[in-house]
């Protein structure tokens, strides 16, 4: 074709040399155009009836493919075909040309794989069981490998050679290798352990103040594992961080069913006294504690009939305390509060006393772990102790600064 351009141009008039040029520019340029206008064809009318195509169907793997841009990238190789194709049109470099073409159709199809390749972690990530498998470390780690193999192809194909001895040569390589992808090979040993441990997940409450990080896991990836702060902010902890150092995972938390409130509330110890009589009458006029001050009245009456107590003075015998009675009222309002999981630990203890008064913490579960509805429920049962502690004549420490 070229040869009967070049003919025509003599007969018209050009010297042999000019009509030469001439007809390899024009070839050249003939070319040019081709693939532009290939590349113009299918991005602005292959690419768009894909897109809409993709739109309208109702599966979400093909709108995964199209967020990723696959399409987008095997549209690049539409000129590179035609570069390909018309190479037999320059025999003196038909062969560079093919293989220049065929070098970028490679790392044109490497970049839409690895777009596939995302767009299989994003249809994975919809289905639940990948908050307990995350797969993004792995298919990171198969890009590795994969992109390694193809540029070299790619470099062999370039130097017009055998890629096998470039692959034998990465032996000699391994050391500066490992150098170079020190933290990739980290990060798959991590994520492996990770993974086989289960012991994170996307969507875990983690805490590691090392790294500033206090939230859940929005991204498990072969090196990095990011977490969303109450904040909003974003902290990223190497993976291998999570295997080296230590963090808390609030997982066993949320699976249990139930959030613990742990508090206590410092007594002043100059208000603890022995019940007497008239405030056992007042008591009883208490709901929760009309049974309970029956039964211990009724109890210590025994007791002290028994062993002939002399029950003129409070201290012979035994006696109700009014801090005892308080923690009696305690756990008859915790056990009748529709918020507290009554199958898991409940507790009202009394601690040592100390400098700062006389202890009594309460540790219980609340049954909604929303950090939200915990925190108003916490704190309207302390509202409520905080409320009845006058009528047990009790009375809160407080350090109060005389100078």
């Amino acid at each position: 074709m070229i040869d009967a351009f070049e003919n025509w141009l003599i007969e018209q008039g050009f010297s042999e040399q000019l009509a030469d040029y001439t007809s390899w520019a024009g070839a050249a340029l003939a070319v040019i155009i081709l693939a532009l206008l290939a590349n113009y064809i299918a991005r602005k009318f292959l690419l768009v009836a894909v897109s809409i195509f993709v739109r309208k169907t109702r599966t979400t793997w093909d709108d995964a493919l199209l967020k990723r841009n696959v399409f987008t990238r095997l549209s690049h190789m539409a000129p590179a075909f035609v570069l390909y194709l018309s190479a037999y049109l320059f025999p003196p470099i038909q062969d560079t040309i093919q293989r220049m073409s065929m070098i970028y159709m490679i790392l044109t199809g490497l970049f839409a794989f690895n777009g596939l390749l995302n767009a299989v972690v994003d249809i994975y990530n919809t289905y639940d069981v990948s908050r307990q498998k995350p797969i993004k470390g792995y298919v990171q780690i198969a890009m590795i490998i994969i992109s390694v193999f193809v540029v070299i192809f790619a470099l062999a194909m370039l130097l017009n050679r055998s890629p096998w001895p470039l692959l034998s040569g990465l032996g000699a390589m391994t050391a500066v290798l490992l150098l170079i992808f020190k933290d990739t090979i980290l990060g798959l040993v991590a994520s492996i352990q990770l993974s086989a441990n289960d012991m994170v997940r996307i969507g875990d409450w983690i805490e590691m103040p090392k790294y500033g990080a206090d939230g859940d896991v929005i991204d498990v990836s072969l090196h990095v594992i990011k977490v969303q702060n109450w904040d909003k902010t974003i902290t990223t902890i190497p993976a291998y961080a999570l295997i080296s150092d230590s963090f808390k995972n609030w997982r066993g938390m949320s699976e249990s069913g139930g959030r613990r409130i742990k508090r206590a509330i410092n007594f002043d110890m100059t208000s603890v006294k022995f019940c007497t009589p008239e405030m056992l009458k007042r008591y009883e006029k208490f709901q929760l504690l009309a049974d309970y001050i029956k039964s211990k009245r009724d109890d210590i009456a025994a007791y002290n009939t028994e062993h002939n107590v002399d029950t003129s003075e409070l201290i012979n015998g035994r006696n109700l305390t009014n801090i005892g009675t308080f923690r009696a009222y305690l756990v008859a309002y915790l056990r009748h509060h529709p918020m507290i999981h009554q199958e898991m630990t409940f507790l009202i203890r009394q601690l040592s006393p100390g400098e700062y008064g006389l202890p009594i913490e309460i540790y219980v579960f609340s049954s909604d772990q929303n950090w939200v509805n915990y925190e108003a429920i916490q704190a309207d049962i302390f509202d409520h102790i905080l409320a009845v502690l006058p009528m047990f004549d009790l009375q809160i420490f407080q350090l109060i600064d005389r100078e």
